[in-house]
This record gives C-alpha cells, structure tokens and sequence, in this order.
C-alpha cells in the first residue's frame, strides 16, 4: 500500500466519480460551467469517452470498483473527488479507502445509514492522518435535512426532537436510486436516535401526519424512514431524537419505480418541500424549510459547492464531517438559494 500523500492544490482537477448517471453528468455539468478541470471516471470507458465528447472534451478514468490501483491513481490526480455512484452500500467503501490513500477530498452522495456510520467510524483516522477531509451524505435526502436541523437549531441546547420531512412528488428514480431504495426498504437493520443514542434492529414503519406550511399543509408521511440524519443531526444538535419523514404518496406515484429510462428534462420535473421542526424540551419549537423543483440538480450543485470550497481551501480540516458540520449551516444554504435551487425560510434568529 503506497503511504498517505499531502493533499493536492487547488489546480488539480476535480474527480467524478459515476460521471456517467443522471446525477454524475449533472455534477460534471456544472463544475464545466464553472472553469473547473474534471476528470470523468467511472467503470463504463465507451460511456465515459461519449460523455466526455458531449462536453467538449475531458480527460477519462475508467476505474472497476475491484481494480483498486485504478482507483489510486484517479485519486493521485485530483484534489477532490465526488462520489456519486450508488447504491453506496456496494461502493462507498472501496472508493473512500482509495481517496484517503491518495490525499484527495472527498464529497459523497450517500443518504444510507450504514454508510454513513460507516464513514464517520472507520474512515475518521485515515482521513485525518492523510490530511483530507471526507463529507459524507452531501446529498438531497439526508444532506439537505442536515442542512436545515443544523441552521433551524443553532442556539438550541435542550433538543427533545428534530424531524426531517420530506414531501416530494413527480420523483423518477434512476437505475442507482431503484436499487438503493430496493435496499433501504428491504433493511431489518435500520439505525434509529431516540433516548439520545443510537439503536439498530428492527423498525416497524408507521403512518403520521407532518404539519408542512401552506400550501401544503399536513401531510400523510411514512416515519421513520432510513435516512442519514439519525447518525449525522445528532452530531451537531443535542437531540434526544431525531427521526426522518416522507410524503406517503411520493412512492405511490405510478411512474416512480418504472421511470430508470425517461429523458432527464422529465426526470427534472420533481417538486419537493423538505422541513425541518426542532422540538425544545420545554415544548417549544422552530422550523424551517426549503422548496423547489428537480431534487437531483439540487442534490448535485450542492455537492459541487461542497467539492468547491475543499478544492479552494475552505474546508473545516482534516477528518469526516456529515454536511452541517463540513460548512455553516445557514450561510451554505442561502448560496444554494442564490443559486435558484429553491426558496427557503428559517425562523429568525433570537
């Protein structure tokens, strides 16, 4: 195993890899249009070539997940590599393990829970022996949840409860995102955060209802469901539970598992109102929420601004950190509505 390098400088490349998915491409997209160098790398080497043409030409990396010097060497060559290839349970973890040996950042779009535990366990010290920082589950479900629980709770130091809810219509699940919700939903391991600790065993799901604003207004949601921020919210919120929600009718939608092969401009039609509601112990309460359309756009301009400010310096050091911990909270979020992924509103500070 070759040692630890000092991580690169801001002039090398970015790396995407799984540049060839919905959400790759969006993610290659968008550092292109920012100036960046990219590097588009992935197991596919005919797909890789055909992306890199429709982009006007850039270099590729063809990488099996089994082929770890492949991997080492994409890592060698980039100061940030994102990760966003799933189902995460098959591929986080030969594709982290390669950016902490190379000295590269890295940037996930894990929503699983395992995952992420995972990451934050056994990836904290190479991370930080090598220098590198490692966000994890920067990501729309998950991430965008985080987000929020953090800017809605700063402050708070008696948290009876945070709740994520996502209410989410017109999603078409890609090919990656079937198989990971074929995994999450088939999982009799799940990891839950209540009594302020974390649990795994079984979770038998339940029917609620979450008060969103107008003009949604209450909401049949299935809770909990398995989510990252029962291993992410907890560590930087003092809650005693945190618990993840989504609209009932999100997966009742007839082309929502059926859809692996529409045309991105209708895979960009979803609609989406993610809340989050911080509960005091003595009852009180805030909220916040952020609404837009196209989940998976958002999902990949966020991990592109995260990518960015590692690449540029700006990252809180060395180690794992869920997406509320890698960037100020509230301050990540407003660029994001400055850059048109959706509208937001927090309470106002006391």
């Amino acid at each position: 195993m070759s040692p630890p390098q000092t991580p690169h400088q801001d002039s090398s490349p970015v790396a995407v890899y799984g540049a060839t998915g919905h959400t790759g491409r969006l993610v290659a997209a968008d550092l292109r249009a920012r100036g960046r160098d990219v590097i588009l790398a992935g197991r596919d080497a005919g797909a890789l070539k055909a992306l890199a043409d429709e982009l006007g030409g850039a270099p590729v990396h063809q990488a099996a997940l089994d082929d770890h010097d492949a991997l080492r060497e994409l890592t060698g060559r980039a100061s940030v590599l994102i990760h966003c290839a799933g189902p995460f349970t098959h591929t986080g973890q030969a594709v982290a393990r390669a950016a902490a040996e190379g000295g590269c950042h890295y940037v996930d779009h894990a929503l699983e829970q395992h995952h992420t535990a995972w990451m934050f366990d056994a990836m904290d010290e190479p991370a930080r022996r090598a220098g590198i920082t490692m966000v994890t589950a920067m990501s729309f479900y998950g991430g965008l949840g985080d987000l929020l629980a953090g800017a809605v709770a700063t402050g708070m130091t008696d948290v009876e409860r945070v709740i994520t809810a996502y209410a989410v219509s017109g999603w078409r699940l890609t090919t990656g995102a079937k198989k990971t919700a074929e995994l999450l939903f088939a999982d009799t391991r799940r990891i839950t955060y209540t009594d302020g600790a974390r649990h795994v065993g079984y979770v038998e799901p339940r029917n609620a209802v979450f008060p969103f604003p107008p003009p949604l207004g209450p909401r049949t949601v299935i809770a909990p469901v398995p989510f990252s921020e029962v291993v992410t919210v907890p560590r930087h919120v003092p809650a005693r539970r945190v618990e993840a929600q989504l609209t009932a009718h999100t997966f009742e939608e007839e082309q929502a598992f059926t859809s692996e092969h529409v045309a991105a401009a209708t895979r960009a039609g979803s609609e989406f109102t993610v809340a989050a509601q911080v509960i005091a112990g003595d009852g009180g309460s805030r909220a916040g929420r952020a609404s837009g359309r196209d989940l998976w756009r958002m999902s990949a301009v966020t991990s592109v601004e995260a990518a960015v400010r590692l690449a540029d310096g700006g990252g809180p050091g060395p180690g794992v950190y869920g997406p509320a911990e890698a960037v100020p909270a509230e301050a990540f979020l407003r660029d994001l509505e400055r850059l048109g992924l959706f509208t937001l509103t927090l309470p106002e500070k006391p």
